[in-house]
């Protein structure tokens, strides 16, 4: 009877309007193929131009997203008066504007600023933590590194006899579900406290040389999300109580949706027809996953959804499908708006949310749903206590 609790999230140091991010995109995007191309000032800019009007159409807008964060201070030095150098993109101020990296810096230079913030986010995550957790699962799909933060993070404070280190990497944004089922196995297997943590830094991963339209679609959607929540043996405090879960793979859909290492980081492929893909099954799935858990599919009504926002059409989708009411998904949305798609972190997130705000009462089922590579569905049902 285990329980998810103890959420904390950090916000990226580096935070821009999705506005501002969208023009940075199209500046980058110029800057890459001016270096490239060798193209004069007049045609970089046409070029820009081009590329603001095509991320206007196919990207994520602001009226969906608001804002998203970075652990690269480089989104924000396009600004006339920013000084901050930039550490992986080229600045278009430099160099003529032309770039002297129009990809941006190698994988070997991304992986270096993975470990480098994430070794300092489990330091200041776990500074007050006095008692060391039975477990950590360490959650990623954008760094590689070995040992990995959470070993460094055991070894620096002595914790090694006692807490053990368990990576769920490269499973994309469906992430925090395996890792929750693999939290309560440990918890059935007699640990008192497993800690989850996420550190997905999608801003590492950007190439600003590649101008298909699907690549502007990913470059205006993700941010850098950073969480850490814990699942304890039964207690009295508030928490969500996981009742069951369901995870299939749908035929015929591996070219779906990839995430794969690449010389510029890692690159992302996203069919267009991924939420219909979803939407087909979806139905089903969900019907089971109450059914798991005892219930029918008429518990839905009065059911909160917790649905991974891999993009607004996502979490359209799904509530047509499901026929929802627009409040069902409305927490989703607000994560989304405030943060962008955080890979693994961002249904977490969405579990904080849900359990902080006290219009969800206790004793509400929250179906968590979240999608990726595979194709990959992936739920839990929740029950907030």
């Amino acid at each position: 009877m285990a329980l998810l609790t103890r959420f904390s999230s950090t916000r990226p140091p580096y935070v821009m309007s999705q506005a501002h991010s969208l023009e940075w995109l199209a500046r980058a995007h110029a800057a890459s193929e001016a270096a490239i191309e060798g193209l004069d000032d007049a045609d970089r800019e046409a070029f820009g131009g081009k590329l603001a009007w095509l991320i206007g159409r196919v990207g994520c807008g602001p009226d969906s997203i608001a804002r998203r964060g970075s652990v690269l201070p480089d989104f924000i030095t396009c600004e006339s008066d920013a000084t901050t150098p930039n550490l992986l993109y080229d600045d278009p101020r430099t160099d003529g504007g032309h770039g002297l990296f129009p990809h941006g810096h190698n994988a070997a230079t991304r992986n270096q600023l993975y470990a480098r913030a994430v070794d300092a986010y489990f330091a200041h995550e776990y500074n007050s933590v006095l008692e060391p957790p039975d477990d950590i699962i360490h959650v990623t799909c954008t760094g590689y590194v070995s040992p990995s933060g959470a070993q460094k993070l055991v070894a620096a404070r002595g914790w090694g006899a006692r807490t053990r280190v368990t990576h769920a990497y490269h499973m994309g944004c469906y992430a925090a579900l395996p890792a929750v089922r693999i939290a309560a196995g440990f918890v059935a297997s007699g640990a008192q406290r497993v800690d989850i943590v996420h550190t997905e830094l999608c801003s590492l991963h950007l190439d600003p040389s590649d101008h298909r339209l699907e690549q502007l679609v990913v470059q205006s959607l993700f941010g850098d999300g950073l969480i850490r929540y814990t699942l304890v043996d039964d207690d009295d405090g508030p928490g969500l109580r996981p009742l069951s879960a369901c995870e299939v793979v749908l035929p015929d859909s591996a070219s779906a949706m990839t995430w794969v290492p690449s010389e510029w980081g890692m690159q992302m492929t996203l069919a267009r027809d991924v939420p219909e893909r979803i939407a087909r099954e979806l139905r089903g799935f969900v019907t089971e996953l109450y059914r798991r858990a005892g219930y029918g599919l008429d518990a839905m009504k009065a059911s909160v959804f917790a649905v991974h926002p891999g993009g607004p059409k996502i979490i359209d989708r799904v509530r047509e499908v499901l026929e929802l009411a627009p409040d069902q998904v409305q927490t989703s949305r607000e994560v989304l708006r405030d943060h962008g798609n955080l890979s693994s972190a961002t249904l977490p997130h969405v579990w904080m949310r849900l359990l902080a705000d006290p219009a969800v009462a206790r004793g509400t089922l929250i179906p968590s749903l979240a999608f990726g590579p595979g194709l990959t569905v992936a739920g839990t049902l929740l029950e907030k206590r």
